[in-house]
This record gives structure tokens, sequence and C-alpha cells, in this order.
């Protein structure tokens, strides 16, 4: 079934129908999963055989659009669209809307990553990966048509603190769409609606900070209702999330974008390395959110890393937290999805040792399928965090404590917390010495499996357990030194 769209008819009511911050999950799915690179073949069987059993309600998927072949296979040649056909090295259109039509019919909705804002760099000829050929040095991509006339003037950026210049010049040698064109928005909406028509849920927008949002208003206005074939409500607009990297004294402010859509937060991303690296203390963490003078919850998409600043390209340089700092990451990844703000996003990346080197391929530059182990981790040169016991398992306790809040914080004043969320779910946290001592959990009697430490299966469970009392009550045992320095029970874990 699909979330309520009573958020939406509000909106719409009020004059605002533009605005889509729905992500069209069904009711019992939560959390964007970005399977970075993958081809689409392997992503709609992730959903069937996975993600759908976890719990995630939807995939976010690399750009969509054809684009340049480049040396070495770089990621960003992704970001490097020659065409708006469904060529890529991912695959091509009849396996993307496969692989769309597998993952909605198992209840995972599908975000398109969409470059709006440029074409590529300007590099003299160059081809694409569906074959089409586009002469950069004088902005003439055939295969759309665009030519000359249709890209920002190369006026340089003079002025960062000055929006115009961000937004209505050519960036590095980009060729730099002009989003107030009636051609340049046409062929954007066209693009869009045929991704709707294909059954997507809606869109990430990259680099929207770089674009007027008057006119990405114009086009989001312009699109059409997600269809109904792929199980979505009557009326239903695609959901869309914004990057705007807006730490707060930004000339560019999320706030202009706000009425369009839902942002990605990169304070969220910054400040939760920052208290997992342990610069900051635990028990701040109550005031977590909005307390943090981030955005509202409902206007955030939030994570740990993204594609961009896990390469330390993006906001927050080295305090941002990544599949290399592993214990660090799984434990600021548990607090994102125990905590009830923003709407939730998981990196699943590829190894790398180059910020530029793009994912596993063979001789042949093909990409590599992950490949799965017993415990559920991959192979191939594919992380696959998603997958790792401790972030799949919180995705549960997600889903069990939805629409309650943060109630009983206790913190031992430093480096220790723990919460409940509702009567539903109890987590505890520690990066600082031991946690021996009874504590209450809010759930009903019983023993639970700690899903960090196990799985439940069977009924039984593989990790430790918590006994709780008809008080709720229960003994939590957590040491810094275990693997993990996070036990969390939940409804729906009872051995």
């Amino acid at each position: 079934m699909i979330v309520s769209h009573l958020f939406l008819g509000l909106i719409t009511l009020f004059g605002l129908s533009q605005a889509q911050w729905d992500e069209n999950m069904w009711e019992d799915r939560n959390t964007i999963v970005h399977l970075f690179e993958w081809k689409w073949n392997d992503i709609a069987e992730e959903c069937e055989r996975f993600l759908q059993y976890k719990g995630y309600g939807g995939v976010q998927v690399s750009p969509v659009s054809e684009h340049i072949i480049m040396a070495n296979r770089p990621w960003w040649e992704r970001y490097q669209p020659i065409s708006y056909l469904l060529t890529t090295r991912s695959g091509n259109e009849a396996e993307f809307s496969d692989m769309v039509r597998r993952c909605n019919n198992v209840g995972v909705r599908i975000y398109v990553d969409v470059v709006m804002n440029q074409m590529t760099f300007r590099m003299g000829t160059v081809w694409g990966t569906g074959g089409s050929v586009a002469y950069t040095d004088i902005q003439y991509y055939p295969a759309v048509p665009y030519n000359s006339s249709h890209f920002n003037p190369d006026c340089g950026i003079s002025d960062p603190t000055n929006p115009s210049d961000t937004r209505d010049c050519a960036l590095f040698q980009i060729n730099d769409l002009n989003q107030r064109l009636d051609h340049v928005r046409g062929k954007l909406v066209d693009f869009m609606n045929h991704l709707i028509d294909l059954g997507v849920a809606g869109f990430r927008i990259d680099a929207a900070n770089q674009m007027w949002p008057e006119d990405l208003e114009v086009i989001f206005k312009r699109l059409n209702y997600l269809n109904t074939n792929h199980g979505f409500a009557s009326g239903a607009r695609p959901f869309i999330f914004q990057e705007v990297s807006d730490l707060g004294g930004d000339a560019i402010s999320h706030r202009e974008y706000l009425h369009l859509g839902r942002i990605t937060e990169f304070k969220f991303s910054v400040e939760i390395g920052r208290m997992f690296r342990g610069f900051d203390q635990l028990r701040y963490l109550t005031y977590w959110g909005e307390g943090w003078n981030f955005m509202s919850s409902n206007s955030a998409v939030v994570f740990v890393d993204n594609h961009n600043n896990q390469r330390r390209n993006g906001v927050g340089g080295d305090l941002i937290l990544t599949y290399k700092e592993s214990k660090q990451y799984r434990m600021a990844a548990a607090f994102m999805l125990a905590h009830p703000y923003g709407s939730t996003k998981v990196m699943s990346s590829f190894a790398f040792t180059d910020a530029n080197m793009g994912p596993p391929q063979d001789g042949n530059q093909n990409i590599i399928s992950p490949g799965i182990n017993a415990d559920d981790t991959c192979t191939n040169g594919w992380v696959c965090e998603h997958r790792w016991r401790q972030i799949a398992n919180m995705i549960g306790f997600r889903n069990a404590v939805r629409g309650t809040g943060v109630n009983d914080w206790w913190s031992n004043g430093a480096q220790q917390i723990a919460f409940c969320r509702g009567g539903s779910g109890f987590i505890a946290f520690t990066i600082d010495g031991t946690i021996s001592q009874t504590m209450q959990t809010c759930l009903p009697s019983g023993t639970y499996c700690d899903v960090i430490s196990g799985n439940l299966i069977n009924g039984q469970c593989t990790g430790k357990t918590v006994t709780i009392g008809a008080d709720g009550l229960g003994y939590v045992q957590l040491a810094d030194n275990e693997e993990d320095g996070v036990l969390a029970i939940h409804i729906n874990a009872r051995v």
C-alpha cells in the first residue's frame, strides 16, 4: 500500500501543487539505498532477493542518460551526459524498464539521479555509451539536439558569493544549460516524463543550487503524475529531493528550494561524522535535528555519506565517515536509522583507493556484478554497506518504530546514550566505557534479539538477547570494545 497523501493534498489545497515531498513508498517500507553504479539487472535481482525482505523502500540509481566514454572510466563520467537516450554503463532502456517493473512489483521504488544543469566538459569530439557523438567545444549535441544557443555563457565564476554567477555562468569549462529557455525545459521535461512513464517514483536533482529555483519550478510543474500501472496512487506526484550543499552560511540557501521538494541536509552528514569520531559528546544528541539548526525534518533527506563526500569531494571534508571507518560508520548509520529526523538514505559503495575510480570492471571495461557471500556481504570489489547486518537490521527497527518519537532518553553525561521510540524500540550507544545496568526499554515483557549483534532466524537469535520485565526494565550490557558499540531491540525482534 502507498503511504498517505494527506500532506500532499494539503499542499495542493493551498496552491503549492508543485511541491513533492512524498517518497511514494509502501507503508511498511523506509529508506532509500543508493546502489551506486550498479547495473540495472543487478539492481532488479537485489530488489527481489534482499531489499524487499529487509524492508528497504527504494533505490537511488546512478544517472540513466547516455554519457560520454572517458579514459579509465571514472565514476563521474556518468555525470557527463551526451544525450537523453537511456543507454549507460549500467544497461540499456529495455533493461532499465525491466528493473523498474521488477522492483516496483516487490515494493521497492526507483529514484533516478538526474543531471539537469549541464552536459559535458569541453573536450573536443566525444562519443557516448549509446553511440551518439557530440562536438563539445562548439556546444553541439546532435542527439538531443542542443547547440551553443542553449547554454549559459563562459563568463566564469568571478564571485562565488553572487548567486547569479553560480547559476548563469559555466563552471570549470562545463557546458552549462540555460533552463530559462523553452527548448531546454522541454527536453528535460520530456526526458523525466519518459522515466515517469516507465515507473520511476521520483528524482534526485544533481547540483540544484546551480539552477534558478524559478526555472526548476516551471519544469517540475510540467511533470506527469506517477504511473498507476506500477502501483502508484492516482494523482501521485514524483518525489523530488534536491542537492543543495548549504551548511548555513552559503550564498545560495536551501530555503530557496524548500517549496519544490526535499533537500539534502549536508549538515547532518558533517555533524554525525564529527560526533561518532568522538570529537564531541554523544549526550548532546538529545537535541538532534532541528535543535542542531538543521532544516525541518519534513524537508530533509539525510545520510552518513554520499558518493561525493565519501571521496572528500563534497561538503564536510575529513569529518565525513565512510565504509573505511567501519565501526564508527555502522554506529552513525544505526543512530540515523533509529532517530526520527529526516528521510533516510543509505550509501552502498564500491571500494576505491583513488577518488576518481569507477566501479569494478573487467578487461573490456564492463562493470562486474557484485558477488554475494553466505553472510550477505559482497565480493568482487563491492562494499555493499546496505547489506551489513548492523545497517540492514536497522531498516527493520525503523519500520517497527514508525510514527513514534524519541522518549525516555538516558545519558551517562558523556559518551553513553540510550533512548526509546515509543513502546516499539530501544537502542543504546557507547564510544567510551561499558554500559552495564538495568534500563527502561519501554518494550512489553519478553526476550528480544539484539539486531546489531545478530539476526533473528526461526525464533532464535544469533547474537545477544535482552530480557524485559512487565515494567519495561531490562539489563543492558554493552562495551565500547565490542564489534559494535550499539545494542538495538524492537517489537518485531521478540525471540
